[in-house]
């Protein structure tokens, strides 16, 4: 009889820890539930543009939603409306903080998103705001190898000025330059890139300031 009651008592306690443990559980894992669901809430209110809902989770004290990004995709608030060409939102998200340089899981940047749309307003946006303009994505790629492929002149010129390396390589080996000149020594891609690097070689160079060792 003491055997059973013994037995009885410790299936009790193990029951009741059980429960305890599960409950643990559930309050671990409901924060985590309601972060993922205000950034889902967040990057919907994006998409569909609705200004209030967005400016209300930005008014948020401590918030760093406008850089949350979404879970399967990687995709950021800025990438979202980059996509759609959307200057003005692009404008409104980086002066409240949106990274210029976030990438989603191809490692895209918002930039290599512009360049790869044409979109040049937005691509002369981001690099005014401090966006990487060699920054690759996963297979390597830079904003300058994706715009020779595109043979977009503009967003070339752009990018040439504000730096872009032309001979940095991707994956596969290949640089922004020797992409241009699969077109031809008359390719007027080519001879953007080489008067580029001519000027950039031929530039003084910058003064450095600091101890000599």
């Amino acid at each position: 009889m003491n055997t059973r009651r013994h037995n009885g008592l410790r299936s009790a306690f193990a029951g009741l820890a059980m429960i305890a443990g599960l409950g643990l559980g559930l309050g671990l894992a409901a924060p985590a539930q309601a972060q993922f669901s205000e950034s889902y809430k967040f990057l919907e209110a994006v998409k569909k543009k609705d200004g209030e809902k967005v400016q209300n989770a930005l008014n948020e004290p401590g918030t760093q939603i406008v850089n949350t990004r979404d879970v399967t995709s990687g995709e950021s608030a800025l990438h979202i409306v980059t996509a759609r060409r959307d200057l003005t939102w692009m404008q409104f998200l980086v002066a409240k903080g949106a990274n210029v340089n976030v990438r989603d899981v191809k490692g895209t940047t918002p930039l290599v998103m512009a360049v790869d749309l044409g979109f040049a307003e937005g691509v002369d946006f981001l690099i005014k705001s401090g966006a990487r303009v060699d920054e690759p994505n996963n297979t390597g790629e830079t904003p300058l190898i994706n715009a020779v492929h595109r043979r977009d002149m503009a967003i070339i010129r752009m990018l040439l000025k504000a730096g872009a390396n032309p001979e940095r390589p991707d994956n596969s080996g290949r640089s922004a330059r020797d992409y241009a000149a699969l077109d031809g020594k008359n390719s007027a891609v080519l001879e953007e890139i080489d008067n580029a690097m001519k000027a950039a070689k031929a530039a003084p160079q910058k003064p450095t300031y600091g101890p000599s060792f």
